[in-house]
């Protein structure tokens, strides 16, 4: 019978998105991801085809600053493939936010692309709870746009961040 190892490898997983702006919906989300994995990557991609109401070092800011108390979170940026920059962290499984069906379709396809591309890529959907299940960032930014409140929708640390920001 093989000998078990005693140090148990630790779980890491990468939190893919363009977090642009970071919500209660992706807090909520990395929350149940820390229950899960020893180690979580909050990974931000520079995404320019989304166009991006929010440079990189503003949305890397947020997401720091939304997660500064929580244990085992690393906050990134990158500009490659998403296969590329896990192979570079030497992590194999990512954790995607489902909010709806909608979303299931749209991540379903990225998945198996993934998949495609590094055989040994994983995908772990995990669903907000349902109060955040509707909150996107397209919603914050579209809020913010005509000057109303997210302040039930956004992280409390980064509200001052948003305020005054031409979105």
């Amino acid at each position: 019978m093989p000998q078990a190892n005693s140090e148990k490898m630790p779980r890491i997983c990468i939190y893919p998105g363009t977090f642009d702006p970071i919500t209660n919906g992706h807090l909520d989300v990395i929350k149940r991801a820390i229950k899960i994995f020893d180690h979580v990557i909050v990974a931000i991609a520079q995404n320019e085809s989304k166009n991006p109401a929010f440079s990189l070092d503003d949305r890397i800011k947020m997401v720091e600053i939304s997660t500064q108390n929580l244990s085992n979170i690393e906050v990134c940026g990158f500009d490659n493939l998403l296969v590329d920059f896990a192979k570079s962290k030497g992590v194999n499984v990512v954790i995607r936010g489902l909010r709806a069906v909608s979303d299931f379709e749209y991540e379903l396809q990225m998945g198996y692309a993934n998949a495609t591309l590094w055989s040994e890529f994983e995908t772990i959907y995990l669903m907000p709870n349902l109060k955040n299940a509707f909150i996107s960032s397209s919603i914050v930014r579209s809020i913010l746009q005509h000057g109303g409140e997210v302040n039930k929708l956004v992280p409390s640390e980064i509200l001052g961040l948003l305020k005054g920001k031409n979105v």
